[in-house]
């Protein structure tokens, strides 16, 4: 596989301030999510009240409201566990090299993960981050090759090396488990890539000198070119200047009327 060299920024100081700002700033938000679920759940604790039943109940009208809370709920403290360092991992990866296109990702797979579920899932409530855990990881992982570019490869190969299992879970398993989270949240993942895989620029790619070589002469055959076509290609009709012009015609003697005959008039 061809991985292109990043052209060296004009100012690379200032490239890895902002790169580490982008950075670092991915991961505030990330801990902040996993936060506010560590949050839920402690709550329901507190209260003694599981929230569960806001979970997606497939074929349910009122399941439809699992489809926005059912990724912040979990059925217990190792269920969130298990969902917490992905969450970090990947919605770090996500929202660091990919900014533009990941708001409009995290929410496709959130809700697409749901009405897959709420459309075609068992009879069963449905809850949990791990949709969209699979969907984050099916994303980084169509980005990466659609795209190319050293930092997508690099966060495919971390994913995939982290979290590769997640190739399997999308299929029937522990019946305990909701595959079909996983499965649609995959699904839509994939198709955000494919939606959005150019919403974010690629970097700046170096040149090869024999690139650079190849454009001088392309400019300098543009020139001689230009140069030849001047020199010998005639003039376009309109541009050519009239030399001679047509003198104004002489003036003409009046034309001597003939009278009119009369009746009794002799005639030849």
């Amino acid at each position: 596989m061809d991985l292109p060299i990043p052209e060296t920024p004009a100012d690379p100081v200032a490239q890895a301030r902002h790169d580490r700002s982008r950075f670092f700033g991915a991961l505030l938000l990330s801990l902040c999510f996993v936060a506010l679920l560590w949050w839920i759940k402690m709550l329901e604790v507190w209260l003694g009240q599981s929230l569960s039943g806001l979970g997606v109940r497939p074929g349910s009208v009122p399941g439809l409201i699992g489809l926005v809370a059912a990724p912040l709920l979990h059925g217990s403290f190792g269920h969130l566990l298990n969902n917490t360092l992905p969450l970090l991992v990947l919605g770090t990866l996500t929202l660091a090299l990919y900014p533009r296109a990941a708001t409009r990702a995290i929410a496709l797979i959130w809700l697409g993960s749901g009405l897959g579920i709420w459309l075609f899932g068992r009879d069963s409530v449905h809850l949990g981050a791990s949709g969209l855990n699979h969907g984050l990881m099916f994303l980084l992982f169509t980005l990466g090759l659609l795209r190319r570019d050293r930092a997508g490869i690099a966060a495919l190969m971390i994913a995939f090396l982290l979290y590769g299992g997640m190739l399997l879970t999308v299929f029937p398993g522990d019946p305990q488990i909701s595959w079909e989270a996983h499965l649609f949240g995959a699904m839509s993942g994939v198709a955000a890539a494919l939606l959005w895989r150019a919403r974010d620029p690629l970097p700046a790619r170096k040149k090869y000198s024999w690139e650079l070589e190849d454009e001088s002469i392309r400019a300098l055959e543009d020139t001689l070119a230009a140069e030849e076509r001047d020199l010998y290609e005639p003039p376009a009709p309109r541009d050519v200047p009239v030399l001679w012009q047509r003198p104004d015609p002489a003036p003409r003697g009046v034309v001597v009327p003939f009278r009119p005959r009369r009746d009794g008039d002799a005639t030849d």
